[in-house]
């Protein structure tokens, strides 16, 4: 059991680190990266913390305290999915709204071409 939550452990390390240099390089903005820092610094806290984790496979009614691990973070992950799915239909309806005002705005522009021609 140990031996999972070290391997959780460097899992987290390498999810923070990733997003940090992501980060750095703005292949992610800032308003983005914060969801990923605040899971990868959650899951690390809580592969560190035994009592903690123990607390919450408890109340969970879990056998296993790397399965509550598991069970916060899949949970939490997925909550950050919707979130992004929310973000991406709304672009998604802009990027439509924008093409058909891009397209009203050409038309005018000939309609008034061919009006002075």
């Amino acid at each position: 059991m140990d031996r999972l939550l070290n391997v959780t452990t460097a899992l987290s390390l390498l999810l923070l680190g990733i997003v940090l240099f992501s980060l750095r390089r703005a292949h992610i903005r800032v308003e983005y990266s914060v969801s990923w820092l605040v899971g990868a610094l959650g899951m690390l806290a809580l592969s560190r913390m035994r009592g903690v984790l123990d607390a919450i496979r408890n109340f969970i009614g879990l056998p296993d305290s790397p399965l509550a691990l598991f069970m916060v973070a899949a949970t939490f992950f997925l909550i950050v999915f919707f979130r992004f799915s929310v973000i991406i239909s709304h672009l998604r309806d802009d990027n439509v709204a924008l093409a058909q005002r891009v397209a009203i705005l050409e038309y005018h522009i000939q309609s008034l071409r061919d009006h002075e021609s």
